[in-house]
């Protein structure tokens, strides 16, 4: 089966948030696919649907979709550990979505078959690819149960 797959919107130019994705990515078994989509023009709402046009077009087909968005599940690290290993066992591809500064398309959110937060707080759309890849990271890592998550430390 295919690597997971990362719908990003934007293109990352280098920097610290690029870097992150990248430490975090490479960590992680198999790696996140990056495919990187152009950001819309015009009115916010023409944003959200163009580039929520593109990012159904570039949804492969039968894919396991996980929207990022503020409005989804918060899990915590041990939580998502769950889900990761359910996704896994879905054997379908799996493409997590990350829209622009705009958010996403009310059409992706509804074609997604999950949606996800990493918290209330709003964070740039590049920084969050950094941001889920550690997230990913450490679930993996509680799944295999190695001592990088230290679930011992008061919550």
């Amino acid at each position: 089966m295919a690597p997971p797959l990362l719908l990003a919107v934007g293109r990352a130019r280098g920097g610290p948030e690029a870097a992150l994705f990248e430490h975090h990515n490479a960590r992680l078994r198999p790696a996140l696919a990056l495919r990187e989509l152009p950001e819309g023009r015009g009115s916010p709402a023409e944003i959200r649907r163009r580039e929520g046009a593109a990012i159904l077009a570039a949804l492969p087909e039968g894919a396991l979709a996980i929207a990022l968005d503020l409005g989804g599940e918060m899990p915590d690290s041990e939580r998502l550990a769950v889900l990761t290993g359910k996704w896994a066992e879905a054997a379908r591809p799996l493409a997590f979505i990350i829209g622009g500064a705009e958010g996403l398309d009310e059409s992706v959110l509804a074609r997604a078959d999950q949606r996800i937060s990493l918290g209330r707080l709003t964070w740039p759309h590049m920084l969050v690819r950094g941001l889920l890849a550690e997230a990913l990271f450490r679930a993996q890592c509680i799944r295999a149960n190695h001592p990088y998550h230290r679930a011992w430390r008061p919550g």
